[in-house]
Formats: structure tokens, C-alpha cells, sequence
């Protein structure tokens, strides 16, 4: 028992009448070990003899990438983080967008997306084809997840900060697929985050429940007819749960509920008939966790928004820039991204976009390069979205070397390496470096340098 923590009583309670036999196993499994977990990023695959597989442990059943991570693991520090190698994820939070199951050439928005956990994993299932949006109505948890996307090298994403009562007055019946993490009573983090049970108090579902259904109100404005919603939550009541996909299917008969299952390994599963999914500790390896998924029929009203070419919906290229781009393109060579649109200062390589006018965009595509006086300069964003094993000029270095290049230092250049690069760990680029007379300047993003 956490004495410095204790579960709240009305939360006791709660659980008694909702599991009843079960809740002895709940309560149980609430004093063991939190299960820790790690997605590989299909976009920067590592050979399978990498050191770092030691690490892990097991597959996990529902996530195919998704792996239980040691707990005492320190890869979240390994230089190949910072490369977009992986994603520090606990497990259960990867059922959602499983259950989505995001199809390449799909347009798919993760309405409430910081700190980007499941916006990455859906850019890993959509493989670069098609648009990913994700939006944070947070300004400063937007920022986190705007560098989370960059980090795992997300070419084919538009990030915004957003309510969703805004996007949905601009973005009609116009996403394929739309996930809703909804913000919540917190619940299934008890036994991870033990001192959030300080935060909570028999009145939070309510409050929650009530925020939850006004988002997903919102978000089914925006999926299209035969479009899929799935909406979870990490907490574990009825009230921001069921009873909340409950309300919206009783008000939207246009919506139905589409059952599934969600293997958990060994052969088992746990099955959805009606389609929802609670998800306890007792039940499998992984924290507290309600899953939905939802469906709009191909009846509903077809006027959806028109999604439009990124040079108009930002600016054309600048011709200035556009020719600098291009020879800096012939001097790195090897395939880059064609560039379309400006975005601010910065050229950009985007998807066709919806309309953007009076919303905050944080990042559109992905970053090219921006003008210092008459020179091209590559943005870091570049360098983590190129394809591994694409030919280009790099400096391969070891583990010790990266970490001297993540704090900023100055590399040897090997003979006949002028000019920019790529900085290289395992096949994997740490960022740009430019060499001349025998050295590479570092080029890694300031804010980002570790001490």
C-alpha cells in the first residue's frame, strides 16, 4: 500500500461497485510494478543486432514496433532518442491508434495530440502518405508535440493550437479518421503516477465528462461520412466513459458503435462486442485504459471541406529561395524533398492542407531550410526527415561522439568531406554538420544541445 499516496476512499468505493469481485484483483495489481514501453519508429528502422535490443523485453501484443522496455532502462538519454529511433510510450496507451489502425493515404487528425506519443504512431502506420494533423490547444504543449514530430522525422504533418469548437467552424466532414485522447480524470495513472490521486476528487468525472463530450462533438463535425472516430481515455469510470459515447450516439444516430478486439498476448483477447473496451491492470500488461471506436454513415451530409495545394494556402516558393534550395540540392545531392510553399521565413515540402486562415500553426510539412543572406541553410528538421540509407554525404560516428555532438562540439571531417552533411549513428542522422579544412562544424539546433 502507497501510504504517501493512498487511493481516495470515494475512489475505493467506486471501483468496489464497478468491478465487484474483480476489484480485490485491481487493488492488487495497483501494488505491483507500472510496465514501461518503447515504439521503434518504422520510418528509421535499426539493424536487428543493434545493442539497444537488450533493453527490451517482449513485444507488445497489440503494437506491432511496440515493445515492454526494462524499468530500469536508460535509452530515453541514448543519443538514437534524440535521432527519432524510438518513442518512450507505456504500452497501453498504444491500444488507441491500434485500434484507429491509420491506413497510408488517409487524412487523420489527433484532436487533442500533446506530447505526441499517439500523432507519431499513427505518422509510423500512415508511412508518409497522406496528412497527419495534430492539435494541441495547449500553446506550450503544442510546442512539445511540434518537436516531437520533427524528432521522429514526420514528413506529412501540420501541427496547430487550436480549440477544437474552432477547427470544427472551419474543417467540415473532411477526415478519414479522427482520433479523440480526451483530457480526463486521470484514473489508470494511479499506480504510474501515484501523486496524481492527490489531484483527483469524486467530482472530476463529472467535470471531465462534460468537457469530453463537447470535443467529441466537435470532432464528429469533422469526420467524414464512413470516417472512423476512436475516443479514449486513461481513467476508469463510467461517467467519462461509456456514458459519455453513450450521450453522443443517443444525439447523433447518423454514429454507430463498431465492436472489436484487442489481443493480449498468449493467444487471448480482449473483445469489444458493443465497442468499447475497458482496460484494467488486472486484465493485462499495461495501466488503466477505455478504448471506443465509432463509425458515421456514408448517409450523413457529404459537403465536406476542400483540402488546397500548400503554396496556397501559406506562399509560392520565393524564387530567390527556391534557387538557393535548388543549389544547395545539387551540391549535397542525392533525392530531397521538392519544396512548395513558405512558411514564414522557412521553405517547406507539404501535403494539400485545409484552410489554415485565424488558426495557429506551429508546423506545416516538413521544414526545409530558411536564407541566411544570399546562402541556403538546411533546418535541422531536414536532416530527421530524410530516409535512412539515402546516399548522402555523412560523418558516421560512435555513441561517444554523438554525445559530443548533441552538447555542440566540433568533429574531425575524414579526408574529401567538404561541404554539408549529415552526422550519422548507426545509419541514423543526428543532424546536420558542415565540414571544411579538416573539421565539421557543428550544426546541431542550439535549444536542443545537451549539457
Amino acid at each position: 500500500m502507497n501510504e504517501q499516496y493512498p487511493l481516495p476512499q470515494a475512489f475505493i468505493r467506486r471501483i468496489q461497485e464497478q468491478l465487484g469481485p474483480d476489484a480485490a484483483l485491481y487493488f492488487a495489481a495497483m501494488e505491483e510494478p507500472w510496465h514501461r514501453g518503447l515504439r521503434l519508429n518504422p520510418q528509421k528502422p535499426l539493424p536487428g543486432s543493434h545493442p539497444l535490443h537488450s533493453d527490451l523485453l517482449e513485444p507488445v501484443p497489440w503494437h506491432g514496433g511496440g515493445w515492454y522496455l526494462h524499468n530500469d532502462s536508460l535509452l530515453g538519454a541514448h543519443p538514437l532518442h534524440e535521432a527519432g529511433a524510438y518513442y518512450i510510450q507505456e504500452p497501453s496507451a498504444m491500444t488507441a491508434v491500434s485500434v484507429l489502425a491509420p491506413k497510408p493515404g488517409e487524412r487523420v487528425l489527433d484532436l487533442c495530440a500533446a506530447p505526441g506519443g499517439k500523432s507519431t504512431q499513427i505518422a509510423g502506420m500512415l508511412g508518409g502518405d497522406g496528412l497527419l494533423v495534430c492539435n494541441e490547444p495547449v500553446p506550450s504543449r503544442a510546442k512539445i508535440l511540434s518537436r516531437n514530430i520533427e524528432r521522429m522525422g514526420v514528413c506529412n504533418a501540420l501541427v496547430v493550437s487550436a480549440d477544437p469548437d474552432q477547427l470544427c467552424a472551419r474543417w467540415h466532414n473532411c477526415f478519414d479518421a479522427i482520433l479523440v485522447d480526451a483530457p480526463c480524470s486521470g484514473e489508470g495513472m494511479f499506480r504510474r503516477h501515484p501523486e496524481t490521486r492527490l489531484e483527483w476528487s469524486e467530482d472530476s468525472p463529472a467535470g471531465c465528462a462534460a468537457r469530453q463530450t463537447r470535443i467529441l462533438q466537435a470532432a464528429l463535425q469533422m469526420l467524414r461520412p464512413g470516417g472512423r472516430l476512436v475516443y479514449s481515455t486513461c481513467t476508469l469510470n463510467l461517467e467519462e466513459n461509456e456514458q459519455v459515447v453513450a450521450g453522443l450516439l443517443n444525439s447523433h444516430p447518423e454514429l454507430c458503435a463498431v465492436p472489436f478486439a484487442l489481443p493480449i498476448g498468449s493467444g487471448r483477447e480482449l473483445a469489444a462486442p458493443e465497442g468499447m473496451l475497458h482496460l484494467f491492470p488486472h486484465q493485462f500488461k499495461g495501466e488503466g485504459h477505455f478504448v471506443a471506436q465509432l463509425r458515421k454513415a456514408d448517409t450523413a451530409d457529404a459537403n465536406a471541406t476542400e483540402f488546397q495545394p500548400a503554396g496556397m494556402q501559406l506562399a509560392p516558393p520565393d524564387k530567390a529561395m527556391a534557387a538557393a534550395y535548388a543549389s544547395f540540392c545539387k551540391a549535397f545531392g542525392g533525392d530531397l524533398p521538392k519544396a512548395n510553399a513558405c512558411f514564414g521565413d522557412m521553405l517547406i515540402s507539404a501535403p494539400d492542407l485545409p484552410p489554415l486562415k485565424g488558426l495557429k500553426v506551429l508546423r506545416a510539412g516538413l521544414q526545409l531550410g530558411s536564407m541566411k543572406g544570399k546562402i541556403f541553410m538546411p533546418d535541422h528538421a531536414l536532416a530527421m526527415g530524410l530516409p535512412t540509407g539515402g546516399g548522402y554525404p555523412n560523418l558516421a560516428v560512435d555513441e561517444k561522439q554523438a554525445a559530443a555532438y548533441q552538447r555542440g562540439e566540433t568533429l574531425p571531417a575524414p579526408e574529401g568531406l567538404n561541404g554539408f552533411c549529415l552526422v550519422t549513428l548507426d545509419g541514423l542522422s543526428l543532424g546536420f554538420g558542415k565540414a571544411s579544412d579538416g573539421q565539421v562544424k557543428n550544426h546541431y539546433p542550439k535549444g536542443l544541445r545537451r549539457g
